[in-house]
Formats: C-alpha cells, structure tokens, sequence
C-alpha cells in the first residue's frame, strides 16, 4: 500500500515539474519574439500583423488626421501588439479600437503607454521602422492635370496596375543555390515584362547583376531604416530607361520589369524556372552590424496584401516601348528633407 502512494506521489511530483516546465518553455517561447532588443539597437523583428489589421489602423490614422485627435496608426497597432502578447488574432480588432477610445478620450497617450507597458516602446521602434514611409502627406496629380495636396497610404504594391499576378506567404522556405539557406523575401509570380514599382521612396543604392538574385534593384527610404530589394528582373533590358545608383526615386514610378534572371555567376542568364519578381524588405537600425552581416528581413506577405489595394497605374511609350506611371507624385517627406537627404 506504501508503495502505491509512493508511485502516486512521485507522478504528482512529476506532473507538477513537467508542468512547470512546460509553463516555463512557453512563456520563454512568448518572451523570445517580444525580447530582441539588447544594448542599443532591436536586433530581429518578428512582422507578423495581418493586412486588415493593418487596414484598420491606416483607415483610423487618415480618417483622423484633421481631427482634435490624430491617431498614429503604429500607435495602435503598437498597442494591440502589447494587449495580444505579440501575437494577432480574433481580439486584435478589438485593441485597436480599444486604442482608439481611450486616445480620443484623453485617457492615454502614446507617452503614458510607453510607461504603462513595458514592450510597447519596442513594438512602436519595430513598426516605425517597417511602415514610417508609408502613410504621409503627398501631392498627386488628378485627372485635370492638377497637383492635389493629400494625406494617406503613399506607398504602392511592387506591381503595377492592371498586371495580373499571383503569391503566397513563402518566407522563410529553403532554398539551395550556392547552400543551403532561408528564403528572406516575397515571391509575386506573374509575366515577362510586368512593370515593377517602388513601393516606397527613396534612393538607389544598389543596381545591377547578383548570382542569387539575377539582375536587382535595391533602393534605400530617405530614414534609411529600410532598403527594399526587387530581384530577377528581365533578361536585356532590366531597367527603366536611364535609371542609375544614386537616383531618387518616387513611390509609384516604374523602376523595372518581372523576369525570371539569377542563379548564376554569369551575367544576363535565366536560371530562375519561374518568371517572377523577389521582393524583400530588410530593417536598419544598425549600420556596423548591417554591414558585418547581422541583416534583419521581415515577411513581406501581410505587407504586399495590404498595399494591393494601392497600385501605380503606367502607361507605354509606344517609340520606346517603356512604361511609367501616369500620375505625377510628390513624396512631401523628400521635399520637406531635401537638404537632410542630399547630404
């Protein structure tokens, strides 16, 4: 009889100590996506927001921006961030609009949150440097001709308007050109020729031929917290007419055309099987560890949902064949930074 309750205590003892572990593992597990921060600058973003959430948030921050209360929308989304433990799901909507109430009302402030949550000033770091270029004020010219001074989302999908296109989430995925190695971009499948589009502006810092990447694009915001890389450009003509490192470029305009180039040390070459554009973003808060390597890519996915609903009309020049946009664009940020910009 001695013996049973002896069995019995020690799987109780053992139970409470898996238990325990098991606690201890998943809080650790949780920590570990909210604690990348150490020493001065974040060291990794977890990007995981879904586009209607990031939807929300952009339509509340626009709608409000004449009113008494702006709402930033990386406020609110900073705040669903902490509320949701890291994490996006059924609530999130609700702690947005949690956020929004209590900021319209006076309650809180994004100060006052800083101080009440202990993760919300890294989440407001992290996705102010993964969107602070993409909801401003911008000048846009109108069916008549005309510059009209707005503001709102002034980032675009990486594809052009009217070009058909397909994706999925498939960050992270292996890949084995070269070694063995993590896919650290977004695929958008699509034809030869498709006009490829800035998303954000800023300016080239990178152009021309990449083994892995064929012929690419890198292009850096003016902040300098994000550079957006647009690989396996068109065989021949990669390029928009007379684009060079260094140019400025503005959210919306052409810069290249979807191919299916890369894969190879020779230059100009079509390994790639399927004709589509790689499109990355990778997060600066670091410039000595960017340029030793320690490189921070986020899923692109949720953001390419987002800004499908915001995409660059082009139009060709017959003569050259070349396309741009339609619409003249003015990133109000470049204009009001320019001197900062230029040095």
């Amino acid at each position: 009889m001695d013996d049973k309750k002896n069995r019995i205590f020690a799987c109780l003892v053992m139970a409470v100590l898996m238990l325990t572990i098991g606690i201890y593992a998943y809080e650790g597990s949780r920590e570990s996506v909210i604690v990348t921060q150490t020493g001065d600058s974040i060291k990794w973003v977890d990007f995981n927001i879904p586009a209607e959430i990031l939807k929300k948030a952009c339509l509340l921050d626009v709608q409000s921006y004449e009113s008494g209360t702006h709402l930033d929308w990386i406020t609110l989304l900073a705040y669903a961030a902490v509320r949701g433990g890291g994490e996006y799901g059924k609530k999130s909507d609700g702690y947005i609009e949690e956020a929004a109430a209590k900021l319209n009302a006076g309650e809180e402030t994004k100060e006052s949150l800083a101080e009440k949550y202990q993760y919300f000033s890294y989440y407001y770091e992290a996705y102010t440097a993964v969107l602070g270029g993409m909801v401003g004020e911008y000048e846009m010219e109108n069916e008549n001709g005309e510059m009209e001074k707005k503001y709102g989302l002034k980032a675009f999908s990486p594809i052009a308007k009217g070009f058909a296109y397909q994706d999925y989430d498939d960050f992270g995925v292996s890949r084995s050109f070269g070694y063995k190695r993590q896919h650290l971009g977004h695929d958008m499948m699509g034809l030869i020729g498709t006009p490829i589009i800035a998303v954000e502006s800023g300016y080239v810092e990178a152009l021309g031929w990449n083994r892995y990447g064929g012929w690419r694009i890198g292009i850096r915001s003016f902040d300098k917290k994000r550079y957006y890389y647009y690989a396996h450009l068109r065989q021949n003509r990669p390029y928009a007419e007379g684009l060079k490192e260094g140019d400025y470029v503005s959210a919306g305009d052409v810069i290249g055309y979807m191919g299916h180039t890369g894969y190879s040390d020779t230059e100009n070459v079509n390994n790639i099987d399927a004709v589509h554009l790689h499109v990355g973003l990778e997060l600066i808060f670091d410039e000595e560890r960017r340029e030793s390597g320690n490189e921070i890519w986020i899923d692109f996915y949720q953001i390419a949902r987002f800004l499908s609903a915001n995409r660059s009309e082009a139009v060709r020049d017959e003569t050259t064949k070349e396309w741009r946009r339609k619409y003249t664009f003015r990133d109000c940020f470049f204009f009001n930074n320019v001197i900062e910009y230029k040095q």
